[in-house]
């Protein structure tokens, strides 16, 4: 409803335009999400959790987690390796670039099969999926791991209960109307407000706890 102008014959409203920011927010924050997760989740901690309860589908999952990073290493490894032959993507006319690219794209595919073949007799030679077999993991499930997965789970729970009564909505179309802010609607902007900040509370908690052991040496 609130035009502020036309380009080529189309409305520029307000509405879209802070949609528009909305949405891009949104998307930025799953990526910083999967780039936390990326940087905080490894395959030992991925093998952790679900490998009792589902093993080969554990280990699958780490594989293809850690697949990305070693193909990126890897091939940066034979890049340079070929570009001091003078043989890189970087080398050459059009069809020698092309050549080349495709030569270090066979190297991988080489590597890729033989680090396979590599890890499934390291498996075997470790007694994968024999009976019996014992599972080695320096994580132990404590008190405050309890603590914090019922908190999660609490404030996770407000948040959803909040978006099913319609506390935390916001329509754009066709213009903007903001829910009526309430208590219940406070509680779950706060129970979110908590939600992404806890890890930074947590590293707040154990820094300043280190730094009270430290004083007391």
């Amino acid at each position: 409803l609130t035009i502020l102008g036309y380009l080529r014959g189309n409305p520029i409203t307000l509405e879209s335009i802070l949609y528009g920011v909305a949405v891009g927010v949104m998307f930025g924050t799953v990526i910083l999400w999967f780039s936390c997760y990326n940087a905080v989740m490894t395959s030992d901690k991925i093998t952790y959790l679900f490998g009792r309860i589902a093993p080969a589908l554990s280990l699958i999952f780490s594989m293809v987690l850690r697949l990305v990073p070693r193909f990126k290493v890897q091939i940066r490894v034979i890049s340079n390796g070929r570009k001091c032959l003078g043989r890189d993507i970087s080398n050459g006319t059009l069809k020698q670039r092309i050549k080349n690219g495709i030569k270090i794209l066979s190297i991988m595919v080489t590597w890729a099969l033989e680090s396979s073949i590599e890890t499934a007799d390291s498996m075997k030679s470790r007694g994968y999926g024999l009976a019996g077999r014992t599972n080695f993991s320096i994580y132990r499930f404590d008190g405050r791991d309890k603590a914090i997965l019922i908190g999660l789970g609490a404030l996770i729970l407000l948040i959803i209960t909040g978006a099913f009564l319609g506390q935390n909505n916001i329509q754009y179309f066709p213009s903007i109307l903001v829910t009526e802010v309430s208590s219940f609607s406070l509680v779950a902007f706060i129970g979110y407000l908590l939600l992404c900040f806890m890890p930074i509370l947590i590293n707040l908690w154990e820094a300043i706890r280190w730094q009270r052991l430290q004083s007391k040496i």
